[in-house]
């Protein structure tokens, strides 16, 4: 039997963005397409940063100072969803998470969903030598498993 690795499991057709990608275009793959994070990588496919959809909502929560200065009864939300245009001009690098962790592709399959567990991440990039090669969702490692187990192919480390 041999390790099931990240390799093993991960998406290979990635969408990602650039970093001057505008968050219009990001919402409209995050709201048709159902993407819920996407990567932002460089010309050379170097990975940048993520973003996901609550870097995109979280610009319309209301601020701490004026929570704690008003209270959360003087804050309008309507007015608060209403500036979602102004968020819409922004670039993907205005909003994303930099410098992001992902895993290795040769990581063992189980230590990387206890990464992602760890992070709170349903999802994160594979990278390698700091480039992005795939996507890990923690479907990918329940279904990699599930078929690792109904196909036979882990009964050695049962036995």
């Amino acid at each position: 039997m041999t390790k099931m690795k990240v390799r093993d499991a991960m998406s290979r057709s990635v969408r990602s963005i650039k970093p001057d990608t505008k968050i219009v275009e990001v919402a409209s793959l995050m709201c048709l397409y159902r993407f819920h994070g996407l990567p932002i990588v460089d010309d050379e496919n170097q990975l940048l940063g993520v973003i996901a959809e609550k870097d995109v909502l979280h610009c319309l929560f209301p601020k701490l100072e004026d929570l704690m200065s008003e209270g959360m009864h003087s804050v309008d939300l309507d007015k608060e969803m209403a500036r979602y245009g102004e968020v819409l001009d922004l670039t993907a690098a205005d909003l994303m998470t930099k410098k992001p962790i992902s895993v290795d592709p040769e990581m063992h399959l189980l230590r990387a969903a206890t990464v992602m567990v760890r992070h709170n991440f349903r999802r994160m990039p594979v990278a390698e030598d700091g480039k992005l090669i795939g996507m890990l969702s923690l479907g990918d490692v329940h279904k990699a498993i599930f078929h690792a187990n109904i196909t036979g192919s882990l009964r050695g480390a049962r036995d």
